[in-house]
């Protein structure tokens, strides 16, 4: 026994170079609920590691923590432990927009304060909060005069999972940045990753590892470094170390999204509870909503961004987009191609655009009144091209601008060219570098800080990944983030039949996406087809949740699909509450939401290509109350293969809270429901 239990430990501590026996636990905790627990370690040459059990069984092994510094010698070895504390904590506050209208905020702090007392005493402190459902660490640096400034070349930090397990990841660093398909392989056999990046263990066991308010940081990406273990890696900056501090500070967390299976995994609010609460006070003037726009028909190439004689953003034809905002109680109209600049190559520079200046056949402040008489608003577009250097000497005149007119919202793009953006450096210089260095995640902060001032939304596309900032700055409404409806447009490949069913489990563990759904027509350009089904694209407004959603379809694909385009007009965008029925990574979930503004529920079921049947139950629903179920499922025959892909039936049924739905779903498909409670 006791060299069996030798060889384990010494092959979980491998990265130390010291025995096993030198280990000594120097802190634990465990959650409220005693579901998870934390051991932090050192060795005999001070290095820290910690490890992680679920249920008294090991899932995270002995792993690595400290810091690679460029101005000092590395954080790494040499510790000792000058204090541990624990404290526990249990809130619930309320979200101003959001999947669920109150979160709670439950968990066991442990905070762990080392210093090196042979090199000049410098200390950290190392924070965990352990939930129930993952844990988020963090490291702290106390002001302190032998390191004023931390300049960090890389993390150690590591995650050594024990179990063999499958992940699903997207690469990191590569040409498309986040719209990169979700891969699927062993977890030993992926290389760079960026996150999200959700694994199944053998037991069943899910595990998301990702990241929280990444604020005036570098972008954590995993890198597998051995086996099954991953280590942090750092965005790189294009001025020196990837991070540059002064005095005090914190790194964003490091999170483990940990449940049974991937329903619990959506369900988890860590990533959010890890933020600083709102920092803006009364956000009343930020509006969850639907919008069309002048968009889709570009993609369909049957109209340009640029001027000219198939120039999209006319005044003519946005007014078209407005009458019908307000026809069919849209409050946005989203207009691309508005502002001079597009005519320039400007996917690689954007330094020609103006982002005050329309373009003569556009009419922006007599279109921004026309909507406000309508009860409509323009929603603002500022495409950049990456060139954050022009960008940010525009940004104020071009917020207050939007402002001055009634524009309360804005999507912004960051088109890149090999997923680089034009900064500027540390020295003052023009440098270029990834958007997903610590320049770039401070200028996209900036962006929505700045835009805070005159009360503006931001829609960020090409942007930083989501790690839960909304929270403390709740006009950032959504983002993009990954593969969205155009790559349907464009078919080079067109998104996979399973991309729903894999993003509500990867990309949606970190906030809002901004996927632009309701594509009635089921076609791109020059007659590319998706691989879905009509009940499918319905389905998506409850299974990708944004607090802003789009309405992509043009205006006479609508007109020709009224039964389908009223579950569109129906569905809100704000809840209050969200509860995962069921599903696996990329095979097929089932999502019920409950309207915010009233007693109604959503329900949204997609699938892969393969039919299924899916139970739901209706426990969700009040008791002893009655609903009106409006169904919007695939056809008998309906298949995103053939031409049956349209077949929709469209039905009613009354039911109550034990009532079990078998919501049948063709291959590709989806089922969309409605439920309102009876009078």
């Amino acid at each position: 026994m006791t060299i069996r239990r030798f060889a384990i430990v010494l092959t979980a501590s491998c990265l130390f170079s010291l025995p096993a026996w030198a280990q000594q636990v120097i802190a634990s905790a465990a959650s409220p609920g005693n579901v998870l627990s934390v051991e932090v370690q050192v060795d005999g040459g001070g290095k820290l590691a910690y490890g992680i059990k679920r249920r008294g069984k090991e899932i995270i092994g002995l792993s690595r923590l400290g810091f690679n510094l460029a101005n000092a010698r590395k954080l790494d070895g040499g510790f000792s432990l000058r204090k541990h504390t624990s404290s526990e904590h249990d809130s619930t506050w309320e979200q101003p927009w959001g999947e669920r209208q109150f979160v709670r905020n439950r968990y066991r702090e442990l905070r762990v304060d080392v210093e090196q007392k042979k090199h000049d005493g410098r200390q950290l402190t190392v924070v965990f909060r352990i939930y129930d459902d993952g844990i988020g660490f963090r490291y702290e640096f106390p002001a302190q005069p032998q390191l004023k400034s931390v300049e960090i070349l890389d993390e150690l930090t590591e995650f050594a999972v024990t179990q063999p397990a499958t992940a699903w990841w997207i690469p990191a660093g590569e040409l498309p940045g986040l719209e990169e398909e979700i891969r699927k392989a062993p977890l030993r056999e992926i290389g760079i990753a960026n996150t999200p990046l959700t694994v199944r263990l053998d037991d069943g066991t899910h595990i998301a590892f990702h990241e929280a308010a990444l604020v005036d940081y570098a972008t954590m990406w995993l890198r597998k470094v051995d086996g099954q273990k991953l280590r942090a890696m750092l965005a790189p900056s294009p001025s020196g170390p990837a991070v540059v501090r002064q005095g005090a500070f914190t790194t964003p967390w490091r999170t483990l999204q940990i449940a049974s299976d991937a329903a619990g995994l959506y369900m988890s609010d860590l990533v959010l509870n890890l933020n600083e609460p709102n920092k803006l006070g009364d956000v009343s003037w930020v509006k969850p909503s639907k919008f069309v726009g002048v968009w889709w028909q570009m993609h369909l190439n049957s109209g340009t961004w640029n001027a000219g004689p198939k120039h999209a953003a006319t005044t003519a034809n946005t007014k078209k987009y407005i009458d019908f905002a307000a026809k069919n109680g849209f409050r946005g109209v989203l207009v691309e191609g508005w502002n001079k600049g597009w005519e320039s190559d400007w996917g690689h520079g954007g330094a020609d655009f103006s982002f005050t200046q329309p373009y003569p056949d556009f009419d922006l402040p007599g279109l921004a009144a026309y909507a406000k008489s309508k009860g409509v608003r323009l929603i603002g577009h500022h495409e950049t091209g990456a060139n954050i250097v022009a960008y940010e000497k525009q940004m104020d005149a071009a917020y207050k601008l939007y402002a001055k007119l009634g524009v309360d919202s804005i999507k912004s793009g960051y088109v890149h060219e090999a997923g680089t953006a034009l900064f500027t450096g540390r020295d003052g210089k023009p440098r270029y570098g990834h958007y997903d260095s610590q320049e770039g995640v401070r200028h996209f902060q900036k962006a929505v800080t700045e835009a805070a001032k005159y009360k503006l939304s931001i829609d960020t596309h090409e942007p930083v990944k989501d790690t839960g900032v909304r929270r403390t700055y709740p006009n950032w409404l959504t983002r993009e983030g990954a593969r969205g409806v155009e790559y349907n447009a464009w078919g080079n490949p067109p998104n996979s039949v399973d991309h729903e069913a894999k993003l509500v489990f990867t990309r949606m563990l970190s906030g809002p996406m901004d996927y632009t759904p309701g594509v009635l027509s089921l076609q791109g350009a020059d007659g590319k087809v998706f691989n879905s089904t009509q009940a499918k694209q319905l389905a998506n407004y409850v299974v990708i949740y944004s607090p802003i959603q789009m309405a992509a379809d043009l205006p006479e694909n609508y007109e020709k699909y009224p039964a389908a385009f009223k579950f569109i007009r129906d569905v809100p965008t704000d809840w209050a509450d969200t509860r995962v029925v069921n599903g696996v990574i990329g095979k097929f979930a089932t999502i019920a939401r409950k309207d915010r503004a009233s007693p109604d529920w959503y329900v949204g079921a997609v699938t892969d290509d393969q039919g299924r049947t899916l139970p739901l139950a209706l426990d969700f629903l009040d008791k002893g109350k009655r609903y009106t179920a409006e169904i919007y499922r695939d056809g008998d025959g309906a298949d995103y293969r053939t031409a049956r892909r349209f077949d929709l039936v469209v039905e009613t049924k009354t039911v109550t809270a034990k009532d079990v739905l078998q919501l049948r779903l063709a291959p590709g498909g989806g089922q969309a429901i409605r439920l309102v409670p009876q009078l």
